[in-house]
């Protein structure tokens, strides 16, 4: 009889563990949804952000009997990782848009500028190529360098009102600050990303998949077979080609390499790793 009252307190105790883990993997979830009204922002700031993965991690990795894994929480961290690598992905692709926008920005900062000497100077064409600049810049900067060129005299306030809007465009353009404030804000939350993508796929390659799950996917396996013999599409690429290729760890590294600062934004290391 006190056998089986101390199993039972065990089993009592597990079932606790595994909804306080199950729990963790939910908020975890909710600080990476985008649409979240609170998302992590600074993952080396973050201790609430590290001690729940922490603490996931080291359910995954302590647990006594892997093959008697909760199916529950398998499937709950196979999910949070393959939702971090989603998010990771939609990042890099944002952050790829980004710096060809920065590149864009740079070149008509160069050509605003040649622009505004060939006005300046007045070129003979330069009525034409402030014409065909409408194709480039917006309407405030075309009037602008019309006002510029039409100018009698550099004294007047309309002149110097003018110039200095177009230097303005020009210093932006070139700065391209509001792009390096949505890249930086970007990179803090690839980094919280390609964390869990780390950390936690990493302790689950240790764990055998549960049976029940195991089942779900013969039985998915053989669902798209059918589908695919059907429609003739390709298979997308698992959870975990998908990492080995690169859409988190190296994926991560291309992203601070496109900025030039990947010496300075190394990932963080788990703890007792």
């Amino acid at each position: 009889m006190l056998r089986k009252k101390k199993t039972g307190i065990v089993n009592i105790r597990m079932v606790i563990t595994e909804e306080k883990i199950l729990s963790n993997i939910d908020k975890v979830q909710k600080l990476i949804n985008p649409n979240s009204k609170k998302q992590i922002v600074q993952l080396d700031d973050d201790a609430y952000f590290k001690d729940l993965i922490e603490s996931i991690k080291m359910y995954l990795i302590e647990y006594p009997k892997k093959k008697n894994f909760p199916a529950s929480v398998y499937k709950a961290a196979y999910g949070l990782v393959e939702y971090a690598t989603n998010q990771f992905e939609e990042n890099t692709k944002q952050i790829e848009e980004l710096i060809r926008q920065r590149e864009k920005n740079i070149g008509l900062s160069s050509e605003l500028r040649d622009l505004l000497d060939t006005v300046i100077e007045k070129d003979k064409d330069w009525k034409a190529y402030v014409k065909n600049s409408a194709k480039l810049f917006q309407e405030d900067i075309v009037e602008a360098l019309g006002i510029i060129g039409r100018a009698k005299t550099d004294t007047s306030d309309n002149y110097k009102d003018a110039l200095k809007l177009v230097h303005a465009r020009i210093n932006n353009l070139e700065s391209n600050l509001h792009i390096e404030i949505d890249m930086e804000r970007i990179e803090d939350k690839s980094k919280a990303l390609s964390y869990i993508g780390i950390e936690i796929a990493d302790a689950l390659k240790g764990i055998p998949t549960p049976i029940e799950i195991v089942e779900e996917e013969e039985k998915s396996k053989i669902e798209q077979e059918q589908y695919i013999e059907e429609t003739r599409v390709e298979v997308k690429p698992s959870l975990w080609q998908r990492i080995k290729q690169s859409k988190v760890a190296r994926a991560f590294t291309y992203l601070f390499k496109a900025r030039g600062t990947a010496a300075n934004n190394a990932l963080p290391e788990g703890r007792g790793e």
